[in-house]
């Protein structure tokens, strides 16, 4: 049996190392060294080794996220972009329509006036540049380490770790997924909206230069989501109603690249290669306590999107920045980390930023989830529309961005 530690005190704790931990991490770097704070991370998984050079392997099969160009602003500022760039595709164009409908909109980064909408990076790779800049700030990692218990107390939060090691957080972030079981824990429930969809993930090749264009094609069945990867590969997020994507699972090979063909049609070009297949279920899910006396809840633990828009990694990351924003804000006025109304202060920053998103990408769901003919022929006018009208095109390129809130 492990006898625990004296319990360490901390101004800061985030439990999840993940990218949005790990990127909150980085941006407490200024806060760090102008206050002196004691800030800890516990993550679950084994990390790289410090010592290891900032490289990468590339593997066809690499997950990997769309970041808006308001994230890699962000990343700019946290000093890990031209790290991170090094292995991101580019998104110069991004193309919506409804599979046979002849409407469609075209965003493109010109219309703007920047280089890319927005860029398509492994997850892996994002995770090896935020632990790599890690190892130069003064923090203290608790690794591999799960939190096994939380609780309230008047100094914060109460944490003891499977490695024998007891903290107290004035500020503890849930920055852990979600899935830990600590929300359930600490009595915060979820409001859960089931799509009853099923998000099938892989990555493809096709035959011709992808020329950075993302795709977001409309069907009878959901929606379809082509974003350029390196090369000539793309990410597949191919969306179908619950329990279809059992048969697709098994299918060979061939015969998916030709039922997504089938699907999605030629305008990427012929798809000649499919990777590992993976599916996930989806639900719009919220914490309905985002914020209690000295905790904070970030990332997927807050929000669970439709990655219709593919905005969940991005409305996470402006979490981030409004918390550090936020705690900055209460350090200079003397506020304690864990005060209730600094932290109401922060979700008052983010709660129409999260409602905006929601509504969006799930008005969208919704939208082209229902298949009434005279619908239909709305909807490709207001694509052909949309695609016309400049000011809107570039409003909703901006909102693409992350830039528009």
């Amino acid at each position: 049996m492990v006898t625990p530690k004296k319990a360490v005190t901390h101004d800061i704790v985030i439990i999840g190392g993940g990218l949005v931990g790990a990127s909150l991490g980085c941006a407490l770097a200024p806060l760090i060294e102008r206050h002196a704070l004691r800030v800890a991370v516990i993550e679950a998984a084994p990390l790289p080794s410090s010592e290891a050079p900032l490289t990468w392997q590339p593997s066809f099969d690499a997950r990997a996220s769309a970041i808006a160009e308001g994230a890699a602003q962000r990343f700019r500022r946290l000093g890990v972009w031209e790290a991170m760039r090094q292995e991101a595709a580019p998104i110069k164009r991004i193309h919506i329509s409804e599979r046979g409908r002849f409407g469609a909109t075209r965003l493109n980064a010109a219309d703007v006036g920047v280089d890319a909408l927005g860029y398509v990076i492994p997850n892996a790779w994002m995770g090896r540049v935020l632990h790599y800049h890690l190892t130069g700030l003064p923090l203290e990692w608790h690794c591999p380490a799960r939190v096994e218990t939380i609780a309230p107390i008047a100094e914060g939060h109460r944490l003891t770790l499977s490695d024998g090691n007891e903290l107290v957080g004035a500020l503890t972030v849930l920055a852990d997924g979600g899935r830990s079981g600590l929300k359930e824990q600490l009595g915060i429930d979820n409001a859960h909206a089931p799509y009853e969809q099923t998000a099938l993930i892989a990555n493809v090749a096709v035959s011709q230069p992808h020329q950075g264009i993302a795709y977001e094609r409309f069907t009878r069945d959901g929606p379809i989501a082509l974003l350029p990867l390196p090369g000539n590969a793309m990410e597949l997020v191919w969306t179908h109603p619950a329990g279809e994507e059992k048969a697709r699972m098994t299918l060979s090979d061939s015969e998916f690249l030709a039922q997504l063909q089938g699907a999605f049609g030629d305008r990427a070009g012929r798809f000649t290669h499919v990777g590992s297949r993976h599916a996930y279920p989806l639900t719009l899910t919220t914490a309905r306590e985002p914020v209690r006396p000295g905790l904070a809840v970030l990332g997927n633990a807050a929000h669970a999107l439709h990655p219709v828009a593919g905005q969940g990694f991005n409305l996470a990351l402006r979490g981030v920045t409004d918390l550090v924003d936020t705690l900055s804000d209460g350090l200079a006025a003397g506020q304690p980390l864990g005060a209730m109304a600094l932290l109401e202060a922060f979700e008052r920053r983010r709660e129409d930023d999260r409602a905006n998103v929601i509504r969006f990408s799930d008005g969208l769901v919704r939208l082209f989830g229902l298949d009434l003919p005279l619908l239909s022929h709305a909807r490709a006018a207001g694509l052909i529309g949309l695609n016309l009208a400049g000011p809107l095109r570039r409003s909703l390129a901006r909102r693409a961005m992350g830039v528009e809130r």
